[in-house]
């Protein structure tokens, strides 16, 4: 027999609670100011260990996607948790729809479209190169790839890109495709960062008229969790192993 609603609410909220005390500081945060980064999604503790050694510098943070859809006033939560959580740090918010009434000390907003390239150039060259991306935007496959095509590169070294709700790579509704279907023209969102990875490994590619892409070259850690993706911007230049001690091991 199932439990009654009310006592199915009341487990759920002890299980929130529960879970909200061991995730840390910043899902706290996501809670008090009513972002979905914790309680509809759980990225909040993933953010928190990724984005840790950021916490007390002069960084610049940019988010595409301010929520509240057209409505001007709604939406901001993550700004305001970012804001909070990163207190000598500048945020920056990108949406479709005019998000101007969320803005504060520390807080800058440009309304626009993620997927123009112009628009995101020139937001970079008002506030300069971000330290941390976090697209939570349209999560249109299209969307996010052309974001970050555009973006990383003018992602700081030693930077951090992140893509929120990658579940949509498996929804056709946001030009996803059921998995393993071929769409090499087309590649979803995960499709395409999966590629991504072997490049990690490009000096050990035994192609000798292999060209490094500039992803090659500057990607150097991709971590994967449930709807959330980082990429770690860096010089990817370790080298190859394939001699070790003067021999040959390829």
């Amino acid at each position: 027999m199932g439990l009654s609603l009310s006592a199915a609410a009341f487990a759920n909220f002890q299980f929130m609670e529960r879970a909200k005390r061991s995730a840390g500081y910043l899902a706290k945060l996501a809670v008090r100011y009513g972002s979905d980064k914790w309680g509809s999604h759980w990225y909040a503790p993933h953010y928190q260990t990724h984005f840790a050694r950021f916490r007390w510098k002069r960084i610049t943070l940019l988010e595409i996607g301010i929520g509240g859809d057209s409505d001007v006033k709604a939406g901001g939560g993550s700004l305001r948790a970012w804001k909070s959580f990163f207190p000598r740090a500048k945020v920056v918010g990108v949406d479709l729809y005019d998000k101007s009434a969320h803005r504060q000390r520390r807080i800058r907003t440009y309304q626009g479209d993620q997927a123009d390239a112009t628009f995101l150039k020139n937001v970079v060259a008002q506030e300069g190169p971000p330290d941390i991306i976090v697209d939570d935007g349209s999560h249109i496959n299209e969307h996010v790839i052309r974001s970050f095509k555009t973006l990383f590169p003018l992602l700081k070294d030693g930077g951090i890109y992140a893509i929120e709700d990658t579940q949509t790579s498996y929804w056709p509704k946001y030009g996803g495709q059921l998995r393993n279907a071929p769409n090499s023209a087309h590649p979803t969102l995960l499709e395409f960062f999966k590629q991504l990875t072997d490049g990690l490994n490009h000096a050990e590619f035994l192609e000798p008229d292999y060209a490094a892409s500039y992803y090659d070259n500057h990607i150097v850690a991709m971590h994967f969790y449930h709807n959330l993706l980082f990429i770690y911007k860096g010089m990817n230049d370790e080298g190859s192993n394939c001699v070790r001690n003067g021999y040959l091991r390829c």
